[in-house]
């Protein structure tokens, strides 16, 4: 059965925004906005950028910035558990030859 779908109000910088979305994912985009307020809030304080257009940028780049890092620390933890399963797979492959031999 589909979900229906509403119309939230979020805030972002002091600045309403209506979205629709299916009612199921209603509580994730108020998470993502909350966290999103939170990261543009950040930027603002950081710095003197004042414009919101410029404090959007600048938090979607440092959002980009940590998914991309996010992804190589994934790949590379993906990379460390398949060598090691291939090294305790080649020494189980070679205790079971030595045990037959």
């Amino acid at each position: 059965m589909a979900s229906t779908s509403d119309t939230i109000s979020v805030s972002i910088l002091d600045r309403d925004y209506q979205f629709t979305c299916p009612a199921d994912e209603r509580d994730a985009l108020k998470a993502a906005a909350l966290f999103l307020d939170e990261k543009m809030r950040e930027v603002k304080s950081a710095g003197n950028l004042m414009a919101l257009e410029r404090i959007a940028v600048m938090t979607a780049l440092n959002l980009s910035d940590e998914i991309l890092k996010s992804r190589s620390n994934d790949q590379r933890r993906k990379e460390q558990v398949d060598k090691r399963i291939e090294m305790l797979a080649n020494e189980l492959d070679n205790a079971l030859t030595a045990a037959i031999d």
